[in-house]
């Protein structure tokens, strides 16, 4: 078995069209999901991220505040998970919540080191 990383992106411009309600309901689905892949011994961790950071970039390690790109592209989240395949870890992350507000999951496997 082989660890998946699910990095979430999008999903925030229909998300703040949601009223208290809707949220509340959309994020109940989150839990419901991730407490599934709990009991299915699935989930090895994860949790959404701050909007707030910092990148260190080039052989300078110039300093750029934040994370900021396209809104589509901001990762705001992430899960790491037991799969046995890609294809497996593709087919777990179909029922992810994300998608009722237009987000994306790109799932990837962590390499063993």
């Amino acid at each position: 078995m082989s660890k998946y990383l699910y990095l979430f992106r999008g999903g925030d411009a229909r998300m703040a069209e949601l009223s208290p309600e809707e949220m509340q309901e959309h994020m109940q689905k989150w839990g419901a999901w991730m407490q599934g892949l709990t009991e299915k011994g699935i989930l090895v961790d994860g949790l959404p991220l701050t909007k707030e950071g910092k990148r260190l970039t080039g052989q300078d390690k110039m300093l750029i505040d934040g994370p900021y790109t396209e809104g589509a592209e901001v990762v705001g989240g992430y899960l790491l998970i037991n799969a046995n395949s890609l294809v497996e870890a593709v087919e777990i992350a179909k029922d992810c919540p994300i998608f009722e507000n237009n987000g994306e999951v790109e799932v990837r496997e962590t390499m063993n080191m």
